[in-house]
């Protein structure tokens, strides 16, 4: 089984977190920030993740920040660490193009598995019409995918556009988990080097 808990605590935030890369979508999520709880909650499900999210901390933008560091470090150990032969038998590659009503959102990943090189990269091209979202500045979406791409040694790029900044929002966060569903998965037919 691919699991993975981490656990991150500073002087600003306390983080802890568990997934499972084969699960189901089941979820316990609790960052004390409604809209990024629903967030995760739908990346859990929709990319078949069971995750557990503790998170506290003194301000959001931290907390999130945090969050996706320690999501990220899940993601590599659970996979195996940069270079490891479980990584090696991943798809490596997905993508996922995702609408809600009048948005759209488009993700691609690359996990970086041929030859264990974790390659990190970020790319996010979304026009927020707005500053915050509920609970949630808009800024933080992009900083909390960098952090995540940045900690799990993944190549992320993220594009949507659409009228309404919450149905953008989660369009990008059911494309990102339903990318990395197809990424993370084990390819029976690649024959890793001995």
């Amino acid at each position: 089984m691919r699991t993975a808990s981490i656990k991150r605590k500073t002087e600003e935030t306390n983080i802890g977190v568990e997934l499972n890369l084969d699960g189901v979508g089941t979820q316990d999520i609790s960052t004390r920030i409604k809209f990024f709880d629903h967030m995760l909650a739908t990346f859990s499900r929709h990319g078949f993740f069971d995750m557990v999210v503790k998170a506290e901390g003194d301000l959001n933008h931290h907390v999130i920040e945090d969050t996706g560091i320690v999501l990220g470090e899940a993601f590599k150990k659970a996979i195996g660490g940069v270079e490891s032969e479980e990584r090696e038998k991943t798809v490596r590659f997905g993508y996922a193009i995702i609408p809600m009503d009048e948005s759209i959102a488009r993700c691609a990943v690359d996990i970086g598995g041929i030859g264990g090189e974790g390659r990190c990269y970020t790319v996010f091209e979304v026009d927020f019409g707005k500053e915050k979202v509920e609970d949630i500045s808009t800024e933080n979406i992009s900083h909390f995918i960098n952090s995540f791409a940045t900690h799990a040694n993944f190549t992320i790029h993220v594009y949507a556009k659409g009228e309404n900044e919450h149905h953008k929002i989660e369009a990008i966060f059911k494309a990102l988990g339903i990318a990395l569903d197809k990424a993370t998965r084990i390819e029976e037919r690649r024959k890793v080097k001995d």
